[in-house]
């Protein structure tokens, strides 16, 4: 795979590096932009086939809320073509918003300039009253994962939509409660009770007695004999110690040491600290 990269020097939001990376996006076939805090199915192609029969410069992907009213709605007619964009409506104009997948044809750069541009405010409502947009919307789940408890549901999702599609892919048998994602290289002891909605990344070692559910664990971890660990991201190469509860949305990153019989309750733990006292109340430490 090769990979090109386009480097802004200043913020330049959510249009602007498209018009810095022109060069690169205008060999004429049509490209993606995507969002790198949502999680979904991406259908890609689906969406692709979709842009090409309409033949306009831009299609973004929608996807329904509960609570419109906290968003920017898209509304749209019934072949697709948007018509306008609101944002937090009073009123129910619809349920759709925008859910930061789109492909467009190279021409939409003729609408940016490289300078701090929002794609959202400035661009889009340009191209839908020229008729120029259209969207479609995202079958299965989405989430914005940019926020720890947000990433946690996001798990739940994603782990949700492989047991009905690629029920392959998840664990099953003694000590594994509903869903549950383990690396074929983790090592996990005897005793242990394992989901659901767990993810166990390579080289994780999880000795014998621990308890773990709504969490992922990332590479090269080390979870001690009998700790506990609910609704946390445990960091690249973190150990957690030896009867210790973490709970509590916590997040450690990259080696993060636990010490042994500890109560971790919502910590936002920075990389490569130690700690050593129980931590009662959500805290970041630095």
């Amino acid at each position: 795979i090769k990979i090109t990269y386009s480097q802004e020097m200043e913020p330049l939001g959510t249009a602007g590096p498209l018009a810095l990376a022109r060069e690169k996006l205008i060999d004429g076939d049509p490209f993606f932009v995507l969002n790198s805090d949502v999680i979904c199915e991406y259908p890609l192609k689906e969406l692709l086939a979709f842009h090409k029969a309409h033949g306009k410069e831009g299609t973004i992907m929608v996807t329904p809320v509960e609570e419109p009213s906290k968003y920017g709605v898209v509304v749209f007619e019934a072949d697709g073509k948007v018509q306008r964009f609101v944002e937090k409506p009073k009123e129910f104009v619809g349920n759709k918003i925008n859910a930061g997948i789109y492909v467009f044809n190279p021409k939409m750069l003729d609408r940016i300039e490289v300078r701090p541009t929002s794609i959202e405010k400035e661009t889009f409502p340009g191209m839908a009253a020229d008729n120029e947009l259209y969207c479609m919307t995202l079958p299965g789940f989405w989430m914005d994962i940019g926020q720890p408890k947000d990433y946690l549901t996001g798990l739940c999702l994603y782990l949700s939509s492989l047991a009905s599609k690629q029920p392959e892919n998840l664990r099953r048998g003694k000590g594994i409660l509903g869903n549950v994602i383990i690396d074929e290289s983790a090592q996990i002891g005897e005793g242990c009770v394992i989901g659901p909605n767990v993810a166990i990344g390579p080289n994780v070692v999880v000795e014998d007695g621990v308890r773990i559910s709504r969490a992922a664990i990332f590479k090269d971890c080390k979870i001690k004999a009998h700790s506990c660990i609910t609704n946390s991201i445990i960091g690249w190469s973190s150990t957690v110690g030896r009867w210790t509860r973490v709970d509590g949305t916590t997040v450690l990153g990259e080696d993060v040491q636990i010490s042994d019989e500890l109560y971790i309750n919502g910590a936002i733990v920075l990389p490569h600290k130690s700690v050593c006292a129980n931590v009662a109340q959500p805290q970041i430490i630095l």
